[in-house]
């Protein structure tokens, strides 16, 4: 098998994970969420989005909480920014965080029904923000959604998510993640699409972020590993899902694939017994079962 000494996670619960909730949980249960995630040698978090009350009022007191989570050396906090407006309030609070992240959809229909825009459009707009973001030192990450299917258009053609990359590259961002929104993807063509991706962005760190909908999350994250993938992006407790259309449950639990990365010998530097107490953690606040394995199943325990 084709695999590496170390990757790279993302955890994107606090963020991704949190805005699927049908209700709001309170700015201090987030923040020792978070919190409790970054001591657990986790490098990357998405912790809030900058975006209107009105429409994900799940995250409406993101000031509050990125104002009032701990900084920790080694641990870099990233905010969602749906527009210019949400990058503007975002920089009124610079130094708590370190990159931004701009997303839009491969599939034209997806890309209306979640921020009403065109991809042309969309493109557009988030351009200005990724060099306004620059501008500011930010580290730029841009994450097209829908890049292996879309519920609406069916199979999305590899092709048409490089171009959008390609122009999200050309305008700034270094990072681009590739997300199976609906869990429509499969090992095989995960696989290919992975192996195409280096020669179309040649400097740009590749990440994927997969769902488990379907139960093939774990085997999609297998397949780009395989497939040269460094990078990847999932939530903690398999928190998340994608709000359009109904029925698209969570995102791959960032404990499973930590686990499964483990048992192969892949080092991620995060501490799984320290992550699965923060999934543990996270149930308690919500008050229901989460649909992760290993916080159901606990980290294989070897004896002899």
């Amino acid at each position: 098998m084709n695999l590496p000494d170390h990757v790279q996670i993302r955890e994107v619960g606090p963020r991704d994970g949190l805005q699927n909730e049908p209700e709001v949980i309170a700015t201090a249960d987030k923040i020792a969420l978070i919190d409790c995630l970054s001591a657990s040698g986790l490098s990357r978090i998405e912790v809030t989005s900058f975006v209107r009350a009105d429409v994900i009022p799940q995250l409406a007191d993101a000031a509050e909480v990125l104002g009032g989570v701990t900084r920790r050396n080694g641990v870099d906090f990233g905010v969602l920014i749906p527009n210019r407006r949400g990058l503007e309030d975002a920089l009124r609070l610079r130094d708590r965080f370190d990159e931004v992240s701009v997303f839009l959809s491969a599939s034209q229909t997806h890309n209306q029904k979640n921020v009403n825009r065109t991809i042309e459009q969309s493109l557009d707009d988030l351009t200005d923000v990724v060099a306004d973001a620059g501008a500011e030192g930010l580290r730029c990450v841009a994450v097209i959604a829908t890049s292996f299917g879309c519920p609406y258009e069916g199979r999305v053609a590899p092709e048409a998510v490089f171009s959008v990359a390609e122009r999200l590259a050309q305008a700034g961002c270094v990072e681009i993640g590739f997300g199976d929104t609906t869990g429509m993807a499969n090992p095989a063509q995960v696989a290919e699409f992975f192996r195409a991706a280096p020669d179309r962005l040649p400097n740009v760190q590749l990440t994927a972020h997969f769902h488990n909908t379907r139960g093939q999350g774990p085997a999609n994250v297998l397949a780009a590993l395989q497939a040269g993938c460094r990078s990847f992006e999932s939530s903690f407790g398999e928190l998340g899902g994608c709000p359009v259309p109904p029925g698209s449950t969570g995102n791959v639990a960032t404990e499973d694939v930590v686990s499964m990365l483990h048992e192969m010998g892949v080092d991620t530097g995060i501490d799984l017994d320290a992550l699965v107490a923060c999934s543990r953690k996270a149930q308690e606040t919500l008050g229901r079962p989460l649909g992760s394995h290993v916080l159901r199943a606990g980290p294989v325990v070897w004896n002899g």
